[in-house]
C-alpha cells in the first residue's frame, strides 16, 4: 500500500505538466475533491469523525491546511516553470530544512552526522539550480521549488501537536483549509475560464483529485499502521525516483551527470538524516 501510494505521488508532476490550468485552481480543486474523496472513504468503511478533537485542534488544523495549500501552488508552479525533476529534487530538500529548524522548534540535538547531511543537501542544490551551467533550469521553477520547500517545516511542526486527532479526520480538515485558502487567490489573481476546462483537461485534474489525493492518502495512512517509522522513511523516497525518471523517459527532459549527481546527494542526504543514529552501549 505504501509502495503505491509513494509510486502515485511520483506521478504527480507529469501529470501536472500535461494540465492547462493555472497551478491555484489545480491546488483549490485537488484540496476541494481530495477531502470529498476521504469523506467518501469514511463512509464506506462506516468510520466517523471524531468532532470533539477536531473542534480543540482547529486552529493548528487549519493553520496547517492553508501551508499546504500554498505547498502546491508554489510546487505546481514550480512543475509548470522548469523540469519535472528539478522541482521534484528542490521541493526534496525539505526534510534538510526541517534539519535545521528542529533545534530551535523541538529542542533536538544536531549532529555531526545531521551537518554532514546538510552540506551534503547544499552542494547537491548547487548541481540541481544551475549554478554550474545546467540549460534546462529555469531559476524561476527552482524559488518557487524552494518555496514550497520552505513551508514544510511549518506543516510538520504544527502536524506534531495534532496527536488526538487521527490521521483522516486531521487530513479532511487540512485539505478542507487548503481549498479554502487557495480559493480567493485562483478567484483573484490567476486567469481562467470555462473554456479552458477541455474534456482532457478534466480528466487529468480529476485523476490528481481522486487518485493522488484521496485513493494515495487513504492507501499511505492505511499502511502506517503495520510499519515501522524506518520503513516508511526510506519507501517514501520511491516517490522522487520515479518523479526523476519519468521526466527523462516520458517528458523527454534533460537529465545529466550535473542532475544525477544533485540527485544522490540531496535525496542520500535526506534519507541519511532520517536514519537512526546508533546510541553507544548503555545510553
Amino acid at each position: 500500500m505504501l509502495i503505491a501510494a509513494m509510486a502515485l505521488y511520483g506521478t504527480i508532476g507529469v501529470f501536472r505538466h500535461y494540465i492547462p490550468l493555472p497551478s491555484g485552481l489545480i491546488a483549490c480543486a485537488r484540496g476541494l475533491i481530495g477531502a470529498l474523496s476521504l469523506v467518501l472513504f469514511l463512509l464506506i468503511a462506516r468510520r466517523k469523525a471524531d468532532r470533539a478533537a477536531i473542534r480543540r485542534n482547529l486552529l493548528p488544523l487549519c493553520l496547517s491546511g492553508a501551508a499546504l495549500g500554498a505547498n502546491w501552488v508554489l510546487l505546481f508552479e514550480a512543475y509548470n516553470r522548469t523540469t519535472v525533476s528539478s522541482a521534484t529534487l528542490t521541493y526534496y530538500f525539505a526534510p534538510i530544512l526541517l534539519l535545521l529548524t528542529a533545534p530551535f522548534a523541538l529542542k533536538e540535538r544536531l549532529s555531526a552526522r545531521k551537518v554532514l547531511c546538510i552540506f551534503a543537501a547544499l552542494v547537491g542544490m548547487t548541481f540541481i539550480s544551475g549554478v554550474f551551467g545546467g540549460g534546462a533550469v529555469d531559476s524561476g521553477g527552482i524559488a518557487f521549488a524552494l518555496g514550497a520547500a520552505l513551508l514544510y517545516p511549518m506543516i510538520v511542526l504544527l502536524s506534531k501537536r495534532l496527536t488526538e486527532v487521527n490521521a483522516f479526520d486531521k487530513t479532511i480538515v487540512q485539505l478542507l483549509s487548503a481549498a479554502a485558502v487557495t480559493l480567493p487567490y485562483t478567484l483573484l489573481a490567476e486567469q481562467w475560464s470555462v473554456h479552458d476546462f477541455t474534456c482532457s483537461a478534466v480528466i487529468l485534474l480529476l485523476t490528481v483529485c481522486i487518485v493522488h489525493t484521496g485513493a494515495a492518502y487513504a492507501l499511505y495512512f492505511g499502511a502506517l499502521r503495520s510499519l515501522k517509522a524506518q520503513t516508511v522513511a526510506i519507501l517514501s523516497y520511491i516517490d522522487p525516483l520515479i518523479a526523476v525518471l519519468l521526466s527523462a523517459l516520458v517528458l523527454k527532459e534533460p537529465f545529466g551527470w550535473k542532475e544525477a549527481a544533485g540527485a544522490v546527494l540531496i535525496l542520500g542526504a535526506a534519507l541519511i538524516s532520517e536514519l537512526p543514529e546508533h546510541q553507544p552501549k548503555g545510553v
